[in-house]
């Protein structure tokens, strides 16, 4: 019996062969590795094929009519599969939104600027009653929620700190003083109903401009947020 390749070779001597006619070895091929969930060996695929046929000369052939599609087939670590054509692996990205939960301390602090901004960090640390650690401050500058306004003007000059628009967009927030008060705090089980005499909320504001007690930023105040020591964990802090 004729093999495929040669019942090809005496079809072509006969008269021209139809255009739409493919080689039967290439359409066994392209429906093995199709139905395929991983790429097959050269030996795998021969197994599969009819007696005769050339496995590396048909997979030479397929290679090369696929190479112009949007469809390749490719040999990874001696092992056949297809592929998307690398010039259009972009049709592949996929963009996603990683959802991440703050921490307890980040939700403290971040609290804690919207309510007190302008404030420091050694402000938030005393309000908190326990050291900050960079790790959290970078998360909140990473979220473009909080951002560095100035300098306030005492001994070492530290940054100031305060809230961005992002931030009023995340909470749906026209302005801060759209914050719950004290009342609707108590209201929400957010605060004690029991609280210490003279407690208070304060009343935040969206006035940008710097205060009396902060100086402008100055060129470098990024970078010094980028490399300044981080801080040893907080104790307690939620995850």
């Amino acid at each position: 019996m004729a093999s495929l390749a040669e019942k090809r070779v005496s079809d072509s001597e006969d008269g021209p062969a139809d255009p739409q006619a493919r080689p039967e070895e290439l359409r066994l091929l392209e429906a093995l590795l199709f139905a395929s969930t991983e790429p097959l060996d050269q030996a795998t695929l021969a197994k599969r094929m009819p007696e005769g046929v050339d496995v590396k000369v048909a997979l030479a052939q397929l290679q090369a009519d696929y190479a112009p599609r949007g469809v390749n087939l490719v040999r990874v670590a001696n092992k056949w599969t297809f592929r998307t054509a690398a010039d259009l692996s972009w049709l592949m990205t996929r963009e996603s939104t990683e959802t991440r939960r703050l921490s307890r301390a980040a939700i403290e602090m971040l609290a804690i600027i919207a309510y007190h901004q302008p404030v420091t960090r050694a402000e938030i640390e005393e309000i908190r009653g326990v050291a900050t650690s960079k790790g959290t401050l970078d998360v909140l500058m990473e979220t473009g929620w909080i951002r560095p306004r100035g300098r306030r003007k005492t001994p070492g000059r530290p940054l100031t700190f305060g809230t961005t628009e992002a931030f009023l967009s995340q909470f749906s927030l026209e302005a801060l003083s759209d914050l719950p008060g004290l009342d609707e705090l108590k209201g929400t089980g957010l605060l004690d109903s029991r609280l210490p005499s003279g407690f208070s909320v304060p009343a935040p504001s969206d006035d940008v401009t710097l205060r009396e007690d902060e100086d402008p930023l100055e060129p470098g105040d990024s970078l010094e947020l980028l490399l300044a020591p981080a801080a040893e964990p907080e104790t307690g802090e939620g995850s």
